[in-house]
């Protein structure tokens, strides 16, 4: 059900997501501003690094920003929301926010402005295996062992990445969460006037054009001074070296720190590893969920006529 305002309909909330890492009602308490900035993904397609784009252009290419407190995932449940929430209202800089979760289960505002970032799963998971398999106690204790878990706990991964990838597949998203339903949310809205799809192959291919994209959308001129400063600040080099700015509590949950958590930023490295039939038994489950156009935009991030 949408809510019309001006001949725009606006996507309704119309149920909660709760695991072990969602709590999605801290979206029924969050009080929107003008022009606050949620920036959203399935997870491991970008996230830090157009959080890292927008801090830039908000503050005009400053280096030292505090990005991963500065820019919180809301609907993470730790810390809870009694705690998060106050700490987002103490914000005095223009807000962005990140969020994994699919369109029918935040508060959508006509007020803010929407990034969603796509990647192919193959790429996603690739990304993910490693995001997991290099957690440390601290990060399952985080998860599992806080009060407020709904659901079942998050499990060590398996040893095969191609296992990992098999069972992602064959039971959506697991061990973390759906992933078509996701994509196909923010698919159903990217016309909207607030909102932007933005795709990782694209960011990788002209990271320029693509700031520029952002920039627009956000209402921002661009200082052309500072513009190959920001571009710099962005690349996988800068925040490679300056992580513990960029990754939720330095990096502290991951071995190694933060320069675990971004890692290398590469496509493609399923192509020697998963076979042909596999392949296309992901190629055929993406058309399948997510139609023609869609599947063809999240494997490419290019466009088709329809």
């Amino acid at each position: 059900m949408n809510m019309t305002d001006n001949d725009t309909s606006w996507p309704r909330k119309t149920r909660e997501f709760q695991n072990h890492h969602f709590d999605s009602t801290i979206w029924n308490d969050f009080q929107f501003r003008d022009n606050d900035v949620i920036i959203s993904t399935y997870a491991k397609s970008g996230t830090t690094w157009v959080q890292q784009i927008v801090s830039q252009l908000l503050f005009n290419g400053e280096e030292g920003l505090e990005v991963a407190a500065m820019s919180p995932w809301l609907d993470l449940r730790v810390p809870p929301k009694e705690i998060k929430l106050p700490e987002v209202e103490a914000q005095q800089h223009r807000r962005f926010i990140k969020t994994h979760l699919p369109v029918d289960a935040l508060v959508f505002s006509p007020l803010a402005k929407y990034i969603y970032i796509g990647r192919d799963g193959r790429d996603v998971v690739w990304s993910m295996y490693h995001h997991h398999s290099s957690a440390n106690e601290e990060w399952y204790n985080a998860l599992n062992l806080t009060p407020g878990l709904v659901g079942p706990p998050i499990e060590k991964p398996v040893d095969s990445i191609k296992q990992y990838f098999l069972d992602w597949m064959d039971k959506d998203g697991y061990p973390f969460w759906p992933f078509w339903e996701n994509v196909r949310s923010w698919w159903e809205i990217r016309e909207l006037p607030n909102m932007l799809m933005l795709h990782f192959a694209k960011l990788k291919e002209d990271m320029p054009r693509e700031i520029r994209r952002i920039a627009d959308l956000l209402g921002i001129s661009i200082n052309d001074s500072v513009f190959d400063k920001i571009v710099d600040h962005c690349s996988f080099a800068y925040m490679k070296n300056h992580a513990t700015k960029s990754v939720p509590l330095g990096g502290a949950f991951w071995d190694g720190g933060a320069t675990t958590f971004i890692n290398k930023g590469i496509n493609g490295r399923w192509r020697d590893i998963l076979s042909t039939a596999e392949n296309a038994r992901y190629e055929q489950m993406a058309l399948d969920q997510l139609g023609k156009a869609c599947a063809h935009w999240l494997a490419s991030g290019n466009y088709i006529e329809t």
